[in-house]
């Protein structure tokens, strides 16, 4: 039986916009197990990546509870939650955040840098370049790249870490149509290979057909979860 790899349970945020307050999340109750591909999907600001950010410890929930990978994680602090984050989870964005001085390769390794990095983690980068198809351009810098081959860099660093959550917000979200179906492709063939867990947030229907688990949220709650393929 999988595990379950990212619980929540009764997640509230709020932000304060001058005068008023937005009550962004209102309750959010969700699970995904390990190993699945998990897409959120729902209209602009029913708090998609407001609940992805959370989950990622990039931002905290005003109340309610968080465990990833069995461990509540709610009541960490700074220095536990960048630790935990860094060690257990990667992070794919709309906006590949490659930095422009560094080759292909060096932007691969910079989660590794911000650890003991090992000899190990150079062969690795490698590995995975050529995993998304970019053996041959690992010296290249971002403004030598497409914007689908900088969205490819940009997976194998949020793998680097070999973190058992992957978390994507609108990853294709930024490519043309061809690019974006490659991308999700190379997503759901990584999630085979490695059998990390991949939540990811997007507004392209497409996507929920090959997933495991579909979740749908609107007005800041989860409207449904619905199983569409078992994991294995």
């Amino acid at each position: 039986m999988s595990s379950i790899a990212v619980k929540t349970e009764q997640i509230h945020k709020t932000y304060t916009s001058g005068p008023q307050q937005v009550d962004v999340l209102k309750g959010v109750d969700m699970e995904v197990l390990s190993g699945e591909v998990a897409v959120i999907m729902g209209p602009s600001g029913v708090g998609k990546s407001t609940l992805l950010h959370i989950i990622g410890m990039l931002d905290r929930s005003d109340s309610g509870q968080l465990w990833i990978t069995g461990r509540d994680v709610s009541g960490l602090d700074e220095t536990a939650m960048a630790r935990m984050r860094n060690a257990t989870i990667g992070f794919v964005f709309q906006f590949h955040h490659l930095l422009p001085e560094f080759t292909a390769l060096e932007n691969v390794l910079i989660p590794a840098m911000l650890r003991d990095m090992h000899d190990a983690d150079e062969h690795y980068a490698r590995e995975l370049l050529g995993r998304v198809g970019l053996s041959h351009r690992m010296t290249h810098k971002p403004s030598e790249l497409s914007g689908g081959e900088r969205q490819r860099v940009a997976v194998a660093r949020a793998l680097i870490n070999k973190p058992q959550i992957v978390l994507a917000d609108e990853p294709t979200g930024n490519l043309d149509k061809h690019s974006g179906e490659e991308l999700y492709r190379l997503l759901l063939e990584l999630n085979r290979a490695l059998g990390q867990t991949l939540l990811i947030v997007t507004h392209n229907e497409h996507m929920a057909d090959n997933a495991h688990r579909l979740i749908t949220m609107d007005d800041g709650r989860i409207a449904g979860q619905k199983v569409i393929n078992r994991v294995g």
